[in-house]
């Protein structure tokens, strides 16, 4: 017997639909399932967010670490984009690994022809190991084109040293890096600490900052920069302010973590 599907009433099953938000992930295939679009579409669909994805990398990884990563041609990231666009066009919008200068090209034409808003960019450009996850001179195309679109930008301490030019060693770096990356054009700048010696502060930066303070959780966790901004993106598709967005996707990181699990022989995995 099929499985029984609750059916509701047509004018109700009508509100639901309109009211059903989404979001679209731009990012990076991880065959573990811990981040990239994976973990983006776990999310979204945890807080009742519709998901939309288009793959710009192919990564071969495991719980371990990355071991190779592979673009995707950006005329297929493009074709992707511009088939999915005219017909679902998302409330909010996150990139995640992009790799190649070309596809960051891409995003930032396709951001503008189609007028996306709630951008959200995770920057990703270095593994938790240290392998390096973008092309050389991505990072200049995102700071001069992509930065400047974007609603939030998410990096962590070393991803930020990269786009600010700077080494980022202690909380007050941390707060100047901020300034640099806001001043490129990012409406809100969000450095996250969790890679600092001392402490988990995050902080936020629109010309004012907000400071998220955070006790550091002992282990290795795979995907938390995804997760994090994958609920920010979830919540500005819902009608969240920024600030209150980040703040949300502190807590739920935090909670979500004392949930995680070992299936592989690396870091733990969320289990939502």
């Amino acid at each position: 017997m099929d499985a029984l599907v609750p059916i509701l009433p047509s004018a109700i099953q009508s509100v639901y639909n309109s009211a059903m938000k989404s979001a679209l992930t731009i990012a990076g295939f991880d065959p573990s399932g811990g981040a990239g679009i994976q973990a983006d579409l776990k999310i979204f669909g945890a807080l009742d967010i519709y998901g939309l994805s288009v793959a710009a990398a192919l990564t071969a990884q495991n719980s371990k670490g990355v071991s190779a990563v592979r673009a995707v041609e950006s005329s297929f990231v493009q074709r992707q984009l511009t088939v999915l666009l005219p017909d679902m066009k998302p409330d909010a919008m996150k990139t995640g690994m992009l790799y190649s200068k070309a596809n960051v090209e891409v995003v930032v034409n396709m951001i503008k022809k189609y007028r996306l808003r709630n951008i959200v960019v995770d920057p990703v450009l270095l593994s938790s190991s240290g392998k390096l996850l973008a092309e050389k001179g991505a990072e200049k195309v995102m700071r001069k084109k992509l930065l400047p679109l974007a609603t939030v930008i998410t990096p962590n301490i070393h991803e930020a040293s990269v786009l600010a030019g700077m080494v980022i060693r202690t909380f007050d770096d941390m707060k100047r890096a901020a300034v640099i990356l806001h001043d490129l054009g990012t409406a809100n700048v969000v450095i996250t600490g969790g890679h600092l010696e001392k402490g988990a502060v995050d902080i936020i930066y629109n010309g004012v900052f907000t400071f998220l303070k955070g006790r550091k959780i002992s282990g290795e966790f795979h995907g938390t920069g995804c997760r994090f901004s994958a609920v920010i993106a979830a919540r500005l598709a819902d009608g969240c302010g920024v600030v209150e967005a980040v703040q949300q996707a502190k807590t739920y990181v935090r909670q979500s973590m004392k949930q995680t699990f070992s299936t592989g022989k690396g870091m733990r995995l969320f289990n939502v």
